[in-house]
């Protein structure tokens, strides 16, 4: 059947198309009970894919299983008749960060705290075994806080994998979607090893993720660029940050995002909290921004 405002999907009622992607389409939609949503359905070719299906149900099971208001959170997944399958998640009100990094530069101080809400929200993945592998600025909204503060939720789990491939509750495979030997991700916030095979990509290169994105807030573009961008991504170390800052402050966060984006993943952060304890030191030595 086909999707247009006012459709009823089961209890919901669909308000307006909120953005399209390469597998699905999300719409703003309210329940019965008066509560907006969203919810994303996969396009017609993707729903006759297995391979697009079966991610679909692994992003379903993967949200399901995280609780933190730096992730998205999954209301429901349903199987509706005309429409397939319907994954209901809290409907965020906010700006991309990638249409943010568009429009304004980030201050050092403002990148800092992008960066801990990244990490919290990492360490709740990492908790439950699951790699995102597509951390970029267009899976991250800023979400207004009662404080002021635009807090980062991330979104998007379609091409994440589970740490440990073992069946999972209800039916949920746990096998690789991902051949052997595939790059899958976003070239600019890839990790090195990623450009390699996705299949076998650890938390460091959702750390790497981070890093990227820390980089492109603060120095307006990211580490590596261009026509031979991923080349040099896996030949050398990314070039130093310009910040126009040479104070403190600029130093410390400096020092934590090369870290981050090392070549190597044995030379970066070995978790998300140890990198989070690396920005809180940064914060540490600043008055809290406003913005």
């Amino acid at each position: 059947m086909q999707l247009a405002v006012g459709a009823t999907l089961g209890s919901y009622v669909l308000e307006r198309k909120l953005g399209v992607g390469a597998f699905g389409v999300v719409w703003l939609a309210r329940h019965s009970g008066g509560r907006q949503v969203a919810i994303k359905v996969l396009h017609p070719a993707a729903a006759s894919s297995h391979e697009s299906v079966e991610r679909f149900r692994r992003e379903a099971y993967v949200l399901s299983q995280m609780k933190s208001p730096h992730i998205a959170q999954m209301y429901e997944f349903l199987n509706l008749p005309g429409y397939g399958l319907v994954l209901v998640m809290e409907y965020i009100e906010g700006e991309l960060l990638s249409d943010k990094l568009k429009s304004v530069r980030f201050s050092i101080e403002h990148t800092v705290y992008l960066g801990v809400d990244l990490l919290r929200g990492l360490t709740e993945m990492h908790k439950h075994g699951i790699i995102h592998r597509d951390l970029k600025p267009e899976n991250v909204i800023m979400r207004p806080s009662p404080d002021g503060r635009l807090r980062a939720v991330i979104f998007d789990f379609n091409l994440s994998r589970l740490k440990n491939q073992i069946a999972k509750p209800g039916g949920q495979p746990g096998s690789s979607l991902t051949a052997m030997g595939s790059a899958i991700g976003t070239v600019p916030y890839m990790a090195p090893e990623q450009l390699l095979d996705a299949r076998r990509v650890g938390e460091p290169a959702d750390l790497y993720s981070v890093g990227a994105i820390l980089y492109n807030a603060a120095a307006g573009k990211p580490p590596f660029e261009g026509a031979n961008g991923m080349r040099e991504k896996l030949l050398k170390e990314a070039p130093v940050m310009e910040l126009g800052r040479t104070d403190p402050i600029a130093v410390g966060f400096e020092r934590v995002v090369m870290r981050a984006i090392k070549r190597r993943p044995q030379d970066r952060f070995t978790n998300p909290d140890e990198m989070a304890g690396a920005l809180e030191g940064v914060i540490a030595r600043m008055s809290r921004p406003t913005f």
